[in-house]
């Protein structure tokens, strides 16, 4: 199997990462195109002695640490973040969003973390800590949750209020949603796709975008309907069946960007 089949099954997630850690898909996809680029013109300094994904990931690292947001190294489009998510970078150090992201979202180890950001499990545990003490200090919100399976539901509302933040309200369907939405204006929404009257939760969001800006993580089982490249993509997106550590981190992201994204 040559390296790009190795690769290819790796690459929606990558950009999954990407876009979560800049906050834009243009900007993380920019970032994914240079590392994919770097592997083409010298493969022979691909990783060879861990596992693929691993060196997919180590080599974004490479590109990743290489630039700054002040728009040095490979990065041409789609620099300019929100003026919120400006403030709240300077307050908090991009390794440490790594180490979250890392460990939490994209479900590596401590180990594999530490090989990642070329640093040691102990300090990855402490980057990990103080990434989330900060974000959770800044970024306080009231929650609409759009999920019309009831454990499901009570689960990440659970979480939430765990978090410190408030739930507006669960919503089952697309109009209830939108109502709720309307009743009581959400800071954050947690929609699932696949809504109990087979209506739609990215038709929901549309609906309530129309209304107001709001950040949205959307809940699938099937991230890769979503991750296709093909039009515009959630910058949050989480995979089901989920752990509680993924949402936390996908949470604590949405919030500190505070941007809204949904497919067209």
């Amino acid at each position: 199997m040559s390296l790009g089949q190795q690769l290819a099954p790796h690459l929606p997630f990558l950009r999954r990462y990407a876009r979560a850690l800049t906050g834009s898909q243009s900007h993380g996809d920019t970032y994914v195109r240079a590392t994919l680029e770097a592997i083409v013109d010298a493969p022979e300094q691909f990783p060879r002695d861990v596992d693929p994904r691993l060196g997919l990931y180590r080599t974004f690292q490479a590109i990743w640490s290489s630039t700054n947001f002040d728009g040095e190294g490979p990065v041409t489009e789609g620099q300019q973040h929100e003026t919120i998510a400006q403030a709240r970078l300077a307050q908090i150090t991009p390794l440490s969003r790594q180490a979250l992201l890392l460990t939490s979202m994209e479900g590596f180890t401590t180990e594999d973390a530490a090989y990642l950001i070329d640093s040691d499990t102990e300090e990855v545990d402490t980057l990990v800590a103080e990434a989330l003490a900060e974000i959770e200090r800044q970024t306080r919100a009231d929650v609409l949750i759009i999920e019309d399976e009831p454990i499901i539901a009570m689960d990440i509302e659970t979480i939430v209020r765990d978090l410190g933040h408030d739930v507006t309200g669960v919503a089952v369907t697309r109009d209830e949603a939108v109502a709720l939405a309307k009743a009581r204006r959400p800071g954050l929404v947690l929609a699932d796709i696949q809504l109990a009257d087979d209506s739609s939760g990215i038709d929901a969001v549309k609906d309530i975008l129309r209304e107001f800006s709001v950040p949205v993580i959307f809940i699938t089982a099937f991230p890769e309907r979503l991750l296709t490249g093909e039009r515009p993509e959630p910058t949050f997106l989480i995979t089901k069946p989920f752990q509680r550590s993924t949402v936390k981190a996908a949470i604590a992201q949405a919030l500190f960007f505070d941007q809204a994204t949904v497919p067209a």
